[in-house]
């Protein structure tokens, strides 16, 4: 903090600390890149007074539990130039990290509350990034316009529902062949088996968990779904029926 009680993203500590906790998963952060986290941290850390981002601000925090928790699907986005949605994007996680990390993608943020979606479209542009699109929309319509539809080689999902709820917000955006990628929690066996039938018939099949622990010993966990089939034309259903009633 600084002499004002405020969080201090010019604490030059920062920087290594970004670079070394990158590298504690396999990940190296150019200069550019580490500029840019720090910039969208400060940018986070202002606009979470006005929109009620996160509740995590202590920067230190941020930078492992938000910008390092989200840079661990990396791997699975094999081109440059692929296109990614991200559902229920809030303060514009993992979208918006994995971006600064893959300039050449195509992102399109899914965020219903305007605010929000305000914040990450302000955000991108003050970080000067291409290819980002902001949808303040419900992923449940998205998913059933032509212009969405199986239009995507990835698709994220962090901290926003039940996997059996992801599924059927996220799958249908999914091209076949294409990935879904869930963040979740350690606690994640129960919710893989109360996603079986999602599964079964929005055209999923889970491909990998893979577990890993952040700083300090918190686990973690990323849900990797291949859609193996197109997905049927009365999913996703109507805006609040996946949430009140789980397929």
């Amino acid at each position: 903090m600084n002499n004002n009680g405020d969080f201090d993203w010019a604490d030059p500590g920062l920087e290594s600390l970004l670079v070394k906790e990158g590298q504690a998963v396999g990940i190296e952060l150019s200069p550019q890149q580490v500029e840019l986290f720090l910039t969208y941290g400060r940018l986070l850390t202002e606009g979470n007074q006005r929109f009620n981002l996160s509740a995590i601000t202590n920067p230190e925090e941020v930078i492992r539990k938000h910008f390092i928790d989200s840079l661990v699907a990396l791997p699975y986005l094999l081109t440059e130039t692929t296109a990614l949605a991200d559902v229920g994007s809030g303060a514009g996680l993992p979208g918006l990290a994995l971006k600064i990390m893959r300039p050449q993608m195509k992102l399109t943020l899914i965020e219903s509350v305007k605010k929000k979606a305000t914040f990450l479209q302000k955000t991108a542009e003050k970080l000067a990034l291409l290819d980002v699109t902001v949808c303040s929309r419900r992923a449940e319509e998205m998913g059933q316009d032509p212009l969405f539809r199986e239009q995507f080689p990835v698709a994220t999902a962090r901290a926003v529902a039940a996997l059996a709820v992801l599924l059927e917000l996220a799958l249908p955006l999914v091209t076949v062949g294409g990935q879904f990628l869930a963040y979740k929690g350690p606690g994640v066996a129960d919710e893989l088996t109360a996603a079986q039938r999602a599964l079964r018939e929005l055209g999923g099949e889970v491909a990998d968990v893979k577990e890993f622990s952040l700083a300090g010993g918190e686990r973690r966990s990323l849900v990797v779904v291949t859609k193996v089939a197109p997905t049927p034309a009365k999913f996703p259903r109507p805006p609040g029926r996946p949430a009140k009633r789980p397929l």
